[in-house]
């Protein structure tokens, strides 16, 4: 089963992602938040297996502009609830394969997990 890349496309880390993939023959689909969202369930899963401090980009400038009160007193479901609302704000990419996942791109990091695929 091909790894799936979930992410947006204009991103840069997304884009060192895709590239190392390609040039690594790693065989994957691009899952765009942009044209076809997150659901809760997925969403609900990730921060399940990473948790939310991990899955949610606060230095991004999505959340940045938010509110105050909508960046205070964080807990999953909050988290969840922005990270529906805009997916932007979830931590890019997220790589998910066969029984594992990965958030964030890091060339040794990848290259470690599809080693051992």
């Amino acid at each position: 089963m091909p790894a799936t890349l979930y992410g947006i496309p204009n991103c840069d880390t997304m884009k060192k992602a895709r590239t190392w993939l390609d040039a690594n023959g790693i065989a994957y689909s691009f899952h765009d938040y942009k044209k076809a969202g997150i659901d809760r369930a997925t969403l609900t899963g990730w921060v399940d297996a990473l948790g939310w401090e991990t899955l949610l980009n606060r230095s991004g400038t999505t959340f940045r502009k938010l509110p105050d009160a909508d960046k205070a007193d964080l807990d999953a479901a909050k988290a969840i609830d922005l990270m529906l609302a805009q997916p932007s704000m979830i931590r890019r990419p997220v790589l998910v394969g066969d029984g594992w996942i990965e958030t964030g791109f890091k060339p040794d990091l990848y290259a470690d997990r599809f080693a051992k695929a």
